[in-house]
């Protein structure tokens, strides 16, 4: 069963038999037994990439139900035994995975080693697709999502501000206001990043007029925007995780918005069928307790929509 969840994935044999760790020739003998077994085909072979049947698509949708099934039981088992055990498939954002997985992966493995921890860093439109299609288990992403299907747990609130270049006229200012910052020199992330459309709406930037010359470049990774300040004239946004390993010359170029300060708030994602309750919430807890005391005192009075 597992074989054939593989092949739906990956449409593709051999795909398939890397991700299951089995070779190609095992995986195709033990799916055509399985359909023997059946007394029906479940993939149609003859067309690239290869795709179910008609009612191999029925067979697909019930097997995946018999696995999360099973998966729940083992839950189940292992609640009873008291043991936190099994494996937990992570998605998180590129804008939260360099500041918030270094404050609490190590620790996390050290306290469940039974634990297989597996986390893949994708944009927030994947790991919703991915949740849905049981590919992870859980997400931690920038919320609200407002995606249906989706269960949304807040973890924290990060405090966004601003990093200014000595060269820009917004260096000079103890506090900053959203119309401070000028849209031609404001350098953004690339699009598919969440944080992007944050800041945009935000500073009420669009695609057009004064704005347009900053879409000449874009960055793939918020250091990279901080580099670029760093050297050249302008201004980004920051999210408050990301100004933790500062040294005093760069928070000497931190620059807070004005009060209320902008916020974005941090969740840990599953879908509504989600399993594995237990590894979720030890991995829920693992988070809160290596997140800095100063921001799990932020409120939730200025949160920046995710558009």
């Amino acid at each position: 069963m597992e074989y054939m969840v593989a092949v739906d994935r990956f449409r593709h044999f051999a795909v398939a038999a890397d991700h299951c760790h089995v070779s190609q020739p095992t995986l195709s003998m033990q799916l055509q037994k399985a359909e023997a077994l059946l007394g029906v085909k479940v993939f149609d072979r003859s067309k690239q990439p290869v795709v179910p049947t008609e009612i191999g698509a029925l067979v697909l949708k019930q097997i995946k139900k018999i696995l999360a099934e099973n998966d729940r039981l083992q839950e189940i088992i292992e609640a009873q035994r008291d043991v936190v055990a099994g494996e937990l498939r992570v998605g998180i954002i590129p804008t939260l995975a360099p500041y918030l997985l270094p404050l609490f992966v190590q620790r996390f493995i050290d306290q469940y080693p039974l634990v297989k921890l597996i986390v893949n860093e994708l944009t927030t439109g994947v790991i919703v697709e991915r949740l849905k299609a049981a590919q992870l288990d859980v997400g931690i992403l920038v919320t609200p999502l407002q995606e249906s299907g989706i269960n949304e747990q807040v973890l924290f609130y990060e405090e966004l501000m601003a990093y200014v270049s000595k060269k820009n006229a917004a260096y000079a200012k103890k506090y900053v206001l959203p119309q401070d910052i000028d849209p031609a020199k404001l350098w953004l992330l690339e699009e598919g990043h969440c944080f992007r459309s944050q800041i945009m709406h935000f500073c009420e930037l669009r695609k057009s007029g004064t704005a347009s010359l900053h879409f000449d470049y874009e960055a793939g990774s918020i250091e990279t925007l901080r580099r670029m300040v760093e050297v050249n004239d302008g201004v980004t946004i920051l999210p408050e995780l990301a100004t933790l390993d500062m040294t005093n010359k760069q928070l000497g170029c931190i620059r807070y918005f004005k009060h209320p300060a902008p916020m974005r708030e941090v969740s840990m994602v599953t879908h509504r069928d989600f399993i594995k309750a237990r590894l979720v919430a030890s991995l829920r807890e693992s988070i809160l307790s290596a997140v800095p005391a100063k921001v799990k005192l932020n409120k939730s009075k200025n949160i920046v929509p995710v558009l």
